[in-house]
């Protein structure tokens, strides 16, 4: 090897762009003194602080073996079909303007109902919609989504305007957009994968975003169906089954919660049965649905007014939801009482794994902020434990696959779900052994379910 230095280089510093004289890259060692002796000493002080945090363990055996998975995935991309999302452009385009059509025969007039001043005065000053409706600092009417749901039910101009808007959001940012993304030279979508965007320890994605295409609405999900593998292969989608609900059965060790799941229950029928004191097969549709919404408002530590502008009841009937919640599964509520007093004492949080987060305003004395800091230390560790586990799962994945030689590839993960190019010969073989790994990616007591589907698309497949 040729050892040299930067009196040796070629370049322009200034612009961070280095050249060799004709030295091939192969064949040698660069000691740039300077920046090297400067990470180095930066190197060890990072890793005194990760000892002496007790985050080795997270940074070595999770986010560096994840950094060449996440590599790969980026650079293997996924097939997006133009064709389908220029043809559901066009699609929402006529929606939109049949949506504005109706805006304008509610109003009585045509307006800009993109523009913020021109919407307030329609519905406030001509509808009258709102005795009192709420204004900026500058004296112009609010019409934001929080204030536009508090008023639904005063006018049907109103939900159509919301929905309006959610289909302009969709159509912009991501049916007109993802094609912009598609790679020429692969004719795929590269997403980039970020370690360190979030505070929960959950993987981000941009240039596009993939976390975020919606699928709780069929016209998000919709998107889904653009999402293509290359022939001959299909998509495979291994998604968690209420992860954090399990996750906080586990830290909580509630008897009631990991019974239901060791007996493979309707564990939100479970909850409103429990809540309502009825037996589980006496539990309507609207007692399940509001039981659901407490069992994950809990994990985010939801108050009572949170729950009561979620649901549509008064705050009392939501507290009372939150009372019996409680009773019904008094492990949780010590579990999250312990979180915040630890939290209290330490300042951070931990997940299983031993990934802190810190939680700044927990001894705040405005009440606002330390309950939201209160929220944050309750699920911290829920959260950061599932982004842990499918973090996990992704390196154990990556090895499987190479060790076998298959030919199927890791390409996404969003949330709680990996998405694989699946070669059809490799089916019955690789589902099963994906599906194990993710279970026991960090062992539990609680039994984790994970549910697999194949398809021509990911919509398909999810």
């Amino acid at each position: 090897y040729k050892t040299i230095t930067f009196s040796e280089l070629v370049g322009d510093k200034k612009n961070n762009q280095i050249s060799l004289r004709d030295v091939p890259i192969e064949s040698l060692t660069i000691y740039a003194c300077e920046d090297v002796d400067i990470t180095l000493r930066l190197w060890a002080k990072l890793q005194e602080s990760l000892d002496q945090q007790g985050l080795i363990e997270v940074f070595d055996q999770i986010e560096m073996p994840l950094l060449p998975v996440l590599a790969e995935m980026e650079y293997r991309g996924i097939t997006v079909d133009r064709n389908m999302l220029d043809t559901y452009s066009m699609d929402l385009g006529k929606q939109l303007t049949e949506m504005a059509q109706s805006i304008y025969t509610f109003a009585g007039m045509e307006f800009n109902i993109n523009s913020p001043k021109q919407l307030g005065e329609v519905l406030f000053d001509l509808l009258k919609i709102s005795e009192k409706p709420k204004k900026t600092k500058t004296g112009q009417y609010q019409t934001n989504e929080e204030v536009l749901n508090e008023l639904r039910t005063k006018h049907p101009i109103i939900p159509t305007i919301l929905t309006y808007r959610q289909l302009t959001k969709l159509k912009s940012t991501y049916v007109d957009s993802l094609p912009e993304e598609i790679f020429e030279r692969s004719g795929r979508v590269h997403t980039t994968f970020s370690q360190t965007v979030t505070s929960t320890g959950r993987l981000s994605s941009s240039n596009p975003n993939i976390q975020n295409i919606p699928i709780r609405t069929a016209e998000g999900r919709e998107i889904r169906k653009a999402f293509i593998p290359e022939k001959p292969y299909t998509l495979l989608a291994c998604d968690y089954s209420q992860i954090e609900l399990r996750i906080m059965a586990e830290l909580s060790g509630d008897q009631g919660l990991m019974e239901a799941f060791a007996n493979a229950e309707d564990i939100h029928q479970q909850c409103a049965a429990r809540v309502y004191k009825v037996k589980p097969d006496k539990v309507t549709r609207e007692m399940r649905s509001k039981a659901k919404m407490v069992n994950f408002g809990i994990i985010y530590g939801i108050s009572s007014f949170g729950l009561s502008q979620r649901l549509g009841i008064s705050r009392s009937e939501a507290s009372e939801l939150i009372t019996q919640y409680h009773a019904s599964y008094p492990g949780v509520q010590d579990y999250l009482n312990k979180t915040i007093r630890f939290a209290e004492e330490r300042g951070y949080v931990e997940t299983v794994t031993g990934r802190r987060r810190y939680i700044r305003d927990i001894l705040a004395k405005n009440k606002m902020v330390r309950a939201g800091a209160e929220r944050t230390a309750i699920n911290a560790p829920i959260q950061g434990t599932a982004a842990d586990m499918i973090k996990i799962a992704m390196v154990q994945t990556e090895d499987y696959l190479a060790r076998t030689g298959a030919t199927s590839r890791l390409l996404m993960q969003v949330h709680d779900e990996l998405v694989i190019e699946l070669a059809p010969d490799e089916k019955e073989e690789l589902i099963p052994h994906i599906e194990q790994i993710m279970k026991e990616a960090i062992p539990m007591q609680v039994p984790i379910v994970v549910e697999s589907g194949t398809g021509s698309n990911w919509l398909q497949a999810h």
